[in-house]
């Protein structure tokens, strides 16, 4: 049986890991722009250290066999694995917008003089696609409405009393802590790669509940919270996919688009082949970028997978 002491200090250790991963992410906005492919996959490999941190420590803390502790977990578990599913939905539309945007871009490099006839065709090309990617951010605002104002409330509801937060030898303090944590990560994520209507999903309530967790957790979190939201209040205020290379990719796109209008307007020849080269660079960056995500989201559900096996090994064979 784990002394008192020693529960005490992995539960703190605990709050301290949750604590310094919070302000490196926090850091991180000095080293990556915000809502870039290395923004969010940050994100994500906090999320993802954070659950096996959760997962390490349940195991040390010799807890009941069939108790409660354990349903509250698989809760937890399975609520991440349904937004990551979510998550890795809004991924795979952008990385069919990104393969179609690679397709325009190789059907124009090297072409010194465009016909009417291809510029005509290349526009059309240009307009489906613009059309996916509106079709893509709408779908994934209804996908995400429900999912983003239940984290948002779970962000920013009240704690249980101090009393709650130390059954299980502090295991409910702790799974209240990640519960917290998840859900303000899980809402970077979705506003970079799904939907985001503005920064209010981020206004900050209910942190004097949290005051049981001690200042440093609640003053990193609290922090983290509102540069997000202030970052975001930066941007152009337009609700959608907030991703960087996402962002790029569109723009490119609809310059290539004007240049093409333009020749074929006025019938005559510009250089284009400059637009084409930011085309294929930005698509280039948003396939890549995607695919990595795609790669820790996979890797995110094999641990989420294993964590529960662990613990319910560990239950059948107490």
């Amino acid at each position: 049986m784990m002394s008192s002491s020693c529960t005490n200090s992995s539960v703190n250790g605990f709050y301290n890991f949750l604590t310094q991963g919070l302000n490196e992410l926090h850091q991180s906005f000095l080293s990556h722009h915000f809502m870039s492919i290395q923004f969010i996959s940050e994100v994500l490999s906090s999320l993802q250290s954070f659950h096996s941190q959760l997962t390490i420590l349940v195991q040390r803390l010799c807890l009941p066999v069939g108790g409660k502790w354990l349903d509250e977990y698989m809760d937890e578990s399975s609520r991440l694995w349904d937004i990551c599913h979510a998550l890795k939905s809004a991924i795979s539309g952008i990385e069919n917008y990104s393969s179609t945007g690679s397709n325009i871009a190789s059907s124009v490099d090297g072409y010194h003089h465009l016909t009417p006839e291809l510029s005509h065709q290349v526009i059309r090309a240009i307009n489906i696609c613009q059309r996916e990617s509106l079709g893509l951010v709408e779908e994934n605002k209804s996908l995400m409405e429900t999912r983003i104002q239940a984290l948002s409330q779970c962000l920013n509801q009240n704690m249980c009393m101090e009393s709650k937060l130390n059954e299980f030898n502090g295991f409910r303090g702790v799974l209240c802590a990640m519960r917290s944590v998840s859900s303000l990560l899980l809402m970077i994520l979705l506003c970079g790669v799904a939907y985001c209507w503005s920064s209010s999903c981020f206004d900050q309530q209910g942190y004097e509940g949290h005051m049981v967790f001690g200042s440093g957790f609640v003053v990193s979190m609290a922090r983290l919270q509102q540069k997000v939201a202030q970052e975001i209040d930066q941007t152009d205020g337009q609700p959608g996919i907030l991703l960087l290379e996402f962002q790029q990719a569109k723009i490119a796109i609809e310059e290539l688009k004007v240049e093409l209008e333009r020749m074929v307007g006025y019938d005559a020849q510009y250089e284009i082949q400059a637009k084409v080269d930011n085309l294929k660079r930005c698509f280039g960056l948003l396939r890549c970028g995607v695919e990595t995500i795609t790669g820790q989201l996979d890797d995110f559900f094999d641990e989420i997978v294993e964590g529960r096996k662990k613990l319910l090994d560990m239950c059948s064979h107490k």
